[in-house]
């Protein structure tokens, strides 16, 4: 299994830097000999830039879809290349990128996403608490708001709710709750993944796994700044991972927010990231 690294460091976080050290972070250590020993070889690697005239935009979300369109293009160009898009990314919002990649490298394929994630993600800016756009990729991927980033980033038309499947998430705003309740948007915890994995496989013909780091119990990824405890295991989440990825279905991996290196002083969140992709590539073997 050849597999295509991508670096995504953009976030679209306003008031802070623009770029985040963690898919550099996560690209260190030993994961190219893990994903080596998992049956997979690393054969390129690539890291999302604005190019020269981007540059010069303003609008940190503005430039953040700039950048996922920049992400898009890698994606779709490992996918035709017959490579595993794995993507390094600061944080979830990339996820507009790697579906707009899979979804360029043939426009007619319907499109889905499987969401792991301790938090679903899916407010808008009316029913935003915190006013992170890092809570919203999900419905924003859904056309439920801002549609300029969602645009910019290239994913048009917006991915219909009945072929999203949010799994693990346990921290979810009465607001949202409403909104998951009105799209039916379902819900599953990470153990039940398989069996909704393959009634998504019947009506899509291509699915982008998203895992966000604090699906996993806050106990591993104690730097995570939005870590919520009572959730799975590095190892029982790899060991789902490992059964989405053999549903020949699956096509790329994302996973967001590691925690920095400076707040996983013990490498940690990085190991539990790296059995992860691990796991992914494995499942993607096992097919053949």
């Amino acid at each position: 299994m050849n597999v295509a690294l991508i670096r995504m460091p953009f976030t679209g976080v306003r008031n802070m830097p623009e770029q985040s050290p963690v898919p550099g972070y996560l690209d260190g250590g030993d994961l190219h000999d893990t994903i080596r020993r998992a049956g997979g070889a690393v054969v390129t690697t690539t890291t999302i830039a604005l190019d020269p005239g981007e540059e010069r935009a303003y609008g940190t979300w503005h430039r953040m879809g700039l950048a996922c369109r920049h992400l898009a293009d890698a994606v779709a160009d490992a996918a035709r290349a017959d490579l595993l898009p794995v993507g390094l990314l600061g944080n979830c919002t990339s996820l507009l990128g790697m579906l707009a990649g899979l979804q360029r490298v043939d426009p007619a394929r319907r499109i889905g996403l499987l969401f792991l994630d301790a938090h679903a993600d899916f407010n808008t800016p009316e029913t935003t608490l915190s006013g992170m756009l890092g809570g919203m990729p999900v419905a924003i991927a859904a056309g439920l708001c801002l549609a300029n980033l969602r645009t910019t980033a290239g994913l048009a038309p917006p991915l219909p709710t009945n072929r999203i499947l949010i799994a693990g998430a346990r921290d979810v705003d009465s607001a949202e709750q409403r909104l998951l309740d009105e799209h039916a948007v379902e819900l599953v915890a990470t153990s039940d993944v398989g069996p909704a994995l393959a009634a998504l496989a019947e009506r899509v013909d291509v699915i982008y796994a998203h895992l966000d780091m604090d699906v996993i119990d806050a106990a591993e990824v104690p730097g995570h700044h939005t870590a919520v405890p009572g959730g799975p295991s590095s190892a029982e989440v790899a060991e789902t991972i490992r059964v989405v990825f053999a549903c020949d279905r699956v096509a790329a991996l994302g996973i967001a927010s590691t925690p920095p290196p400076e707040r996983d002083r013990d490498g940690r969140a990085r190991a539990a990231a790296h059995r992860l992709i691990a796991a992914a590539v494995g499942g993607a073997v096992s097919r053949s």
